[in-house]
C-alpha cells in the first residue's frame, strides 16, 4: 500500500519510527515532512500536502502526526475527498474505515506511545470500508458538501 507521512515537531521522531515500521512491513511511504527538527514549523505546512496527494490518489492512506492530533485532523478535513479521524482507540479507527471510509488517521505525537500507535496504525491499514447503503448515503451527502457553498446567514 503506498502510504503518506507527515509530521509536525511535536510528531517528528515518532514519524520516522512509524515509517520505518511501515517499510518493514512491506508499504512504499511517502514522507511529507517536516524533514527536520523545527519547534516553529506548523503541522499545517505538511498535512496539506499530505492531504492533497491523498485527494489526488498518489496515496491510498494517510498517517499525520502533531501534538494533540486534533490540529491536523481539522486541517485534513479542510481538502475535498480526505476523511481524516483521531485515532486514539481499536475500535474507533476500525469503526471509522468500515462506516465512514476515513483515509487519513492523525496521532498524538507525544502521547501514547510508539506500540499503541502502531497497534492503531495496523488497525487502520487492516479495516476495509463496507459498502451498505446507509454508509453510501452518508459518503454522498460529504461529498455533496465539499462542492456546495455553504452560507452561513442561513
Amino acid at each position: 500500500m503506498r502510504i503518506g507521512i507527515a509530521a509536525d515537531h511535536d510528531g517528528f521522531d515518532f514519524k520516522q519510527e512509524i515509517a520505518d515500521e511501515l517499510q518493514a512491513a512491506g508499504h512504499k511511504v511517502i514522507d511529507f515532512g517536516a524533514w527536520q527538527l523545527n519547534p516553529n514549523d506548523d503541522y499545517a505546512d505538511f498535512v496539506i500536502q499530505l492531504a492533497r496527494a491523498l485527494s489526488t490518489h498518489r496515496i491510498e492512506r494517510g498517517i499525520a502526526l502533531c501534538g494533540s492530533s486534533l490540529g491536523a485532523s481539522v486541517c485534513a478535513n479542510k481538502v475535498a475527498g480526505v476523511r481524516a479521524g483521531v485515532a486514539y482507540d481499536q475500535f474507533s479507527v476500525w469503526q471509522g474505515v468500515e462506516s465512514d471510509y476515513i483515509n487519513l488517521i492523525c496521532l498524538d505525537g507525544r502521547a501514547g506511545g510508539r506500540s499503541a500507535a502502531w497497534d492503531l496504525v495496523q488497525t487502520f491499514l487492516a479495516a476495509e470500508f463496507r459498502p451498505a447503503e446507509r454508509n453510501l448515503q452518508r459518503l454522498g451527502k460529504l461529498a455533496h458538501l465539499e462542492t456546495t457553498r455553504i452560507d452561513p446567514t442561513s
